[in-house]
Formats: structure tokens, sequence, C-alpha cells
């Protein structure tokens, strides 16, 4: 039986207090994360913004984006990761309609 598979965004926010080499390191952590697990069709470091609120007395975050094809069940394994990494301040993953 073939995989269901769907078209995902994603994106994550590393806390910015953080040296640019940890940030760097945690974006290819997650990068290469998706990379073994499905098909990224771009990646985009949008760098420091301003968060809209303060997280955890934090008022800027360093932000990427990542499409990716993948099977319905690595977005949740994805999520599960972000969660489990201090570095990550927030995420969220949505399905794109094709």
């Amino acid at each position: 039986m073939e995989k269901l598979t769907g078209k995902y965004e994603t994106i994550f926010i590393v806390n910015a207090t953080l040296e640019d080499d940890k940030i760097a390191a945690v974006v290819e952590k997650f990068r290469s994360v998706v990379e073994s697990n499905a098909t990224i069709e771009k990646v985009e470091e949008w760098g420091k913004r301003k968060l809209a609120y303060p997280i955890d007395y934090m008022s800027e975050g360093y932000y990427v984006l990542i499409a990716f094809t993948s099977d319905r069940d690595f977005p949740t394994e994805l999520d599960r990761l972000y969660n489990i990494n201090d570095a990550v301040i927030r995420s969220i993953i949505v399905k794109v309609e094709e």
C-alpha cells in the first residue's frame, strides 16, 4: 500500500539570545531532520525579528521557514522534536492545500 503524502510548511522560532553559531546549529539540525524524512522544497531564514509579544521575557526570535513534502506521520514527529528542544521557543506546522 502506498503511503499518503502531503505538502507542509513549518515555521519555528529559535531563541535569539543564543550565540550565532548555536542558532546556526539548531537551524541545521532541523533542516537535516526534515531532509532525512521528507523532500525539502524551500528553506527561508528570516533572521532575527521582534516577537509580537514577549515569550519567557524574550522580545526577539530567529525565524526559519521550511516547506516540504512528506508522509502524513512525519509532522507529528517533527512537532515532538520541536517541543523537546529548549532552543525552539515556538513552532507551527501546517498542511498546504494544493
